[in-house]
């Protein structure tokens, strides 16, 4: 699928961390309840840390427990991009950055958490950069 933002690799690789290239770019996983904003109650819009394209605001966002920021709906429909995943044995449905393909985590459906859409977008912390909403 060709992207608003295409770099090359080595590109992808000089302007981010090894840790942050790790999870958007090769669709790796931080581990549980380590992510900054897994607790994160600030009011604001969550943006891609590869490219900067609104994802997620905080109205969205909830307490699921699953030791990642969860969110129950995308800033606008077609912000985030949702492919099928068979890796480790399982069937679950990526979730990328609709602007520039980087990975940012999963989303579930049918846990029964008390949201109007009845979704959980478990996104990695470090696939995301916090911009607050202004006082």
């Amino acid at each position: 699928m060709a992207y608003e933002i295409e770099k090359p690799d080595e590109q992808w690789r000089a302007e981010l961390t090894p840790e942050e290239y790790r999870v958007l770019r090769q669709a790796g996983t931080e581990p549980a309840f380590t992510g900054e904003y897994t607790d994160t109650k600030t009011e604001g819009v969550y943006e891609c840390r590869a490219c900067g394209a609104e994802l997620f605001r905080s109205d969205t966002k909830f307490e699921s427990h699953c030791g990642w920021p969860s969110f129950f709906d995308p800033a606008e429909s077609d912000a985030v991009e949702l492919l099928v995943d068979t890796s480790f044995g399982m069937t679950r449905t990526e979730v990328r950055c609709a602007r520039c393909g980087s990975h940012l985590g999963h989303v579930f459906e049918g846990e029964g958490y008390p949201t109007p859409t009845d979704q959980r977008y478990c996104i990695n912390s470090i696939s995301l950069r916090l911009t607050p909403t202004a006082d």
